[in-house]
């Protein structure tokens, strides 16, 4: 990966007919890039993982790998626990509040409820809380199905470490995830609704919206004017989204899996928002403003499962 300009470095791939190893990555990239983004909550990481594992994937005797799948998502995954405890240690040192990378995601994901929620915004912010290791084993049980021997080979533990792990990490997730599955349809109609009153100024409207104790996390990176810490309250709130200027455009995007809000400047993209519902309210509002992770939002990133 390039980081100055965010391009993704593509996996080589031999003139004249395919070879069976490029073959059999190409066909398991799009579930290899999820599970990497999944751990990292960054393309451009997980673009760089999935680049370690072509250079690993191109020197294995294939006649030597049982399933190529597991094979596949083995390496990935320790690839982006090696990335990820690297990144938690940058990460500490970051300007301000740090936001999952935004993707554009096609319309049909969000039929797929248990894909399109474990890729949200606010279901990525919680598995920030998790360490490394809970993390990958979260990811890979909860939401790619993997059993516990599969997931023990690619994190280095015994599988009754794994089961343990895995209890502990599903009752630290259940704790502090929303508290329900909002459907894409309740989410576009409250943003619907949350974009009318900021382009009419009607500021009642948008106190009605938001929670009591609404949390606005703003992530510039330290590149663009953002909030150096989270804005917390609903007064707090809707006093800065009522400084959105008019010559900003609002609008609608399918945004890791749920609707949410571009605001274009100028006729690019300048944030990325997306929110958090509990209980019919809007209680989190993400607004990824750092360039460096808007490189990917005006193509549509392919995920599955």
């Amino acid at each position: 990966m390039n980081e100055q300009t965010g391009n993704a470095v593509e996996s080589p791939a031999p003139e004249g007919h395919v070879d069976p190893a490029t073959e059999a990555f190409v066909a398991h990239r799009n579930l290899l890039f999820t599970v990497a983004y999944e751990m990292l909550g960054s393309a451009a990481d997980a673009e760089d993982v999935l680049q370690e594992t072509w250079l690993r994937w191109a020197g294995v005797d294939l006649h030597t790998v049982r399933d190529q799948r597991a094979y596949l998502v083995r390496v990935t995954t320790r690839q982006a626990l090696s990335r990820l405890r690297a990144l938690r240690r940058r990460r500490e040192s970051y300007v301000g509040p740090w936001l999952p990378e935004p993707l554009l995601t096609a319309p049909d994901v969000a039929e797929d409820v248990e894909l399109a929620d474990s890729i949200s915004m606010a279901m990525l912010l919680v598995l920030e809380t998790l360490t490394p290791t809970e993390r990958a084993v979260f990811v890979l049980r909860e939401v790619f199905g993997l059993e516990y021997d599969e997931i023990a080979e690619a994190v280095g533990k015994s599988p009754v470490a794994v089961r343990q792990i895995a209890h502990r990490a599903r009752a630290h997730v259940a704790a502090r995830r929303p508290r329900e599955v909002v459907s894409p349809a309740e989410t576009r109609g409250a943003l619907e609704a949350f974009q009318r009153a900021i382009e009419t100024g009607d500021l009642q409207r948008l106190l009605d919206m938001i929670a009591p104790d609404v949390v606005l996390l703003t992530d510039g990176g330290g590149v663009v004017q953002a909030a150096p810490a989270p804005v917390v309250g609903a007064d707090r709130v809707a006093h800065v989204l009522g400084r959105i200027g008019a010559a900003v455009l609002l609008r609608p995007a399918q945004v890791n899996g749920y609707p949410a809000l571009t605001l274009r400047l100028g006729g690019k993209v300048d944030t990325v928002l997306a929110v958090r519902i509990d209980d019919g309210l809007i209680t989190g509002l993400y607004a990824v403003r750092n360039p460096e992770k808007l490189s990917r939002i005006d193509r549509e990133t392919t995920v599955t499962r």
